[in-house]
């Protein structure tokens, strides 16, 4: 049994859940977010809050179930409050800087890298190494901050590169002589 999926999702006062035509719809003060419905799960919207529960005993239904959960519950915490991500970068003469839809981060190559903002996400730059990326789209908030960091990964020896707030970088030593 799924400890997570047995939990009912809450719905908070501002934010309504419809099922329609096998999607789940969640609007809220942020926006709208929707997701298409496994057959293998049950989802029934009462007054306050979205309960998820497996259709039948199969291995699929039961393993899906927590997911399932926990993507609705995204939906709800998407609309509500929003998700972000905030990426620190480090190193001598790296920047970054947000100019409308682009983000233009100097990383130590021959040229600067210029990356389009997707719709839906927003992306502020509060000062030259910190870049903070907002949106209601858990999964999309996450898949930008990848794509950023991606482009240098905080190397061990002097923990230069793209980090997230908060990661610990295993430092290593280094030669001695």
């Amino acid at each position: 049994m799924s400890r997570i999926g047995k939990k009912p999702v809450a719905i908070p006062k501002g934010v309504t859940a419809e099922i329609a035509e096998g999607t789940l719809t969640v609007k809220g003060p942020k926006g709208t977010l929707s997701m298409g419905l496994t057959e293998d799960i049950n989802y029934e919207v009462k007054e306050g809050e979205i309960s998820v529960l497996p259709a039948n005993d199969t291995k699929r239904a039961r393993s899906f179930w927590g997911m399932q959960r926990t993507l609705v519950s995204n939906l709800v915490e998407g609309v509500s409050e929003g998700f972000s991500k905030t990426l620190e970068i480090t190193g001598v003469g790296y920047r970054a800087s947000a100019q409308g839809a682009k983000l233009k981060l100097q990383l130590g190559f021959s040229h600067d890298v210029d990356l389009d903002v997707p719709q839906g996400l927003d992306v502020k730059t509060p000062d030259q190494t910190t870049v903070e990326i907002s949106g209601i789209d858990k999964q999309q908030v996450g898949q930008f901050a990848a794509e950023i960091r991606r482009w240098r990964k905080p190397e061990p020896y002097k923990g230069k590169g793209i980090k997230y707030r908060g990661e610990y970088i295993f430092r290593k030593e280094g030669k001695k002589k």
